[in-house]
């Protein structure tokens, strides 16, 4: 086992959770309550990296963030190093392709909170941040919960996205997923069976936990 491959990506996965948890929690949200008519074009875009080749989305970064470009000289000055074969490029890269495995089970969870209690807060006069702190993440944190395990998962096990835009340098950009094609590349079957059984091993409790979580019961405030 890649004692490195796999520090490296844990500590991409949970960062990518987190920023996930903050960038896609309020997006969700104003998804969930926004009646703007071109929500729809936002949608599409977040859900785009489910049918996107990651290939695509790893050329379009490096183009887009790629040194001759002015926004990745914009980024190698506030960073201090290319946007390239680096973890601040995976990590922006595994955000992006994260995306929608947050997103949509944030949005399912905040749109299946009774609106009444919500009303409610409003009228007692409750701002709409405290109402959503208060009342709504509360009653949503199953789906939440569901959909920050799910990206950790994924993110964990991504491949196209993380070579395209990392490479594979030991240490570094290297991750577990890389690691087992650099294994059966150089035919080392034994080492390949051992990560990817460990990728299976949290794939599968991961996606236990999700369907447990999406199985709990809904909170109703009339039951209290």
């Amino acid at each position: 086992m890649d004692a490195a491959a796999l520090a490296l990506s844990l500590k991409l996965a949970g960062l990518t959770t987190l920023v996930l948890l903050a960038v896609g929690l309020p997006l969700a949200w104003w998804l969930t309550v926004s009646r703007f008519r071109g929500k729809v074009l936002v949608e599409a875009v977040v859900a785009l990296p489910l049918v996107l080749p990651p290939t695509v989305l790893g050329f379009y970064l490096l183009t887009g963030l790629g040194p001759r470009s002015p926004a990745g000289r914009a980024f190698e000055a506030l960073a201090g190093h290319p946007f390239p074969f680096s973890f601040a490029g995976l990590l922006v890269a595994s955000v992006l392709y994260s995306l929608p495995f947050a997103v949509q089970p944030f949005a399912a969870a905040l749109a299946g909170v009774d609106r009444r209690l919500v009303e409610a807060s409003h009228t007692l006069g409750v701002s709409r941040l405290g109402t959503f702190l208060r009342v709504t993440l509360p009653l949503a944190w199953p789906g939440v919960l569901a959909g920050a395990v799910l990206s950790f998962a994924h993110t964990l096990g991504e491949f196209g996205v993380v070579l395209m835009v990392g490479g594979n340098i030991p240490g570094k950009t290297r991750t577990l997923a890389v690691a087992i094609f650099d294994h059966v590349e150089a035919l080392e079957y034994a080492a390949a069976h051992r990560t990817a059984g460990l990728l299976l091993a949290i794939s599968f409790g991961v996606l236990t936990l999700v369907y447990a979580l999406q199985r709990r019961p809904a909170f109703r405030w009339n039951e209290r």
